[in-house]
């Protein structure tokens, strides 16, 4: 495990951590038409599966150019425009920078019939990534986006210059380990009841290791615009589809074929595990101890390095953005040498 002192690189970062317009109350919308992102949005056309959908995206261009492009790929809770402190660290630092919403998710397509899979939205971004003309992206995925981030690695290891995980999923297989599948139906069910109570409660108690700050309220509301605007229906069907997405295809077994170079930037205090609720509690009190998980999956990933921060948790790039991008910057540089 590496530990680093980002003490000046930190100073350095903080102001490039807050560049970008502050992502304003949104006022409900299932696209998210009614909030503005951090930069501006483009869209691709896609076809998949028989139907012509499309994929929203950032492009944002540094002043002075490295030479590399580095694409973030967003968790289940959360939009591209959450990358925004990330976004100014990486282009001041020279990396162009994409950030996709993928197919299901803010304010791209969100197709009613629609078989997801971490493959299908793995091709999806690969398709982006070629229609820009980008080769060897280094790929950075947060929450479900590191998931989704292991199988892009896993299906283009040619074609990826690097793969950071950010407090990514699936560091275990919840199933195996006794959480109950349900059927679309019920966790449909279940999204129609989210409100900005209950996201801002889950978060609170699973990213934020019991605290909250209001800067994290903007996050909230984004989500919770969504699911109470007009289409509100198909943001909680899409949801559904991706939660039963993450929890039937595990990752972890694959892990140690990853051939690329590897960072992960883990949130010690991170206890996300999901469908944690449904798992008899002598299970559920075992599950999403990242602190444990980490090191174990960093020592299958041939020649990762593993950056920690001990006293945060699910979203380190939220709660700290100057001490994480810091630690993004540095680390990042090392691993590409």
């Amino acid at each position: 495990m590496i530990q680093i002192s980002f003490r000046v690189l930190s100073a350095m970062l903080c102001s490039a951590a807050l560049l970008g317009p502050a992502v304003g109350p949104a006022l409900g919308d299932a696209y998210l038409a009614d909030l503005p992102y951090p930069y501006d949005v483009a869209r691709v056309e896609l076809r998949s599966q028989g139907q012509d959908l499309w994929m929203s995206y950032m492009d944002i261009a540094p002043e002075a150019p490295n030479g590399r492009t580095v694409v973030l790929l967003h968790g289940k809770n959360f939009c591209g425009a959450t990358w925004e402190s990330v976004i100014g660290a990486l282009s001041g630092a020279g990396y162009r920078v994409v950030v996709p919403d993928q197919i299901g998710f803010c304010r791209s397509a969100k197709p009613r019939a629609y078989q997801y899979s971490l493959h299908q939205l793995a091709a999806n971004t690969h398709a982006l990534i070629e229609k820009l003309g980008i080769e060897k992206p280094i790929i950075l995925g947060h929450s479900m986006g590191g998931m989704l981030g292991i199988r892009y690695a896993l299906m283009y290891p040619d074609q990826t210059a690097a793969l950071v995980l950010v407090n990514p999923i699936g560091l275990e297989d919840w199933k195996a380990k006794g959480v109950p599948l349900v059927t679309v139906d019920e966790l449909y069910a279940r999204e129609k009841k989210t409100s900005a109570e209950t996201i801002k409660k889950y978060q609170q108690n699973v990213y934020y290791h019991g605290n909250w700050r209001p800067e994290y309220d903007r996050w909230v509301e984004m989500l919770a615009s969504m699911y109470a605007g007009k289409g509100g229906d198909i943001v909680a069907w899409s949801q559904a589809l991706t939660s039963d997405m993450v929890l039937s295809q595990p990752v972890i077994y694959e892990v140690d074929k990853l051939r690329v170079p590897t960072l992960m930037l883990i949130g010690m205090k991170d206890t996300t595990a999901i469908g944690r609720d449904r798992a008899a509690p002598d299970v559920a009190k075992t599950l999403g101890n990242y602190a444990a998980l980490a090191p174990q999956v960093a020592a299958q990933i041939k020649g990762s390095q593993l950056v920690t921060f001990p006293e945060l948790g699910h979203s380190p790039q939220v709660e700290d953005p100057a001490r994480f991008n810091a630690a993004l910057i540095q680390s990042l540089g090392a691993l590409l040498q």
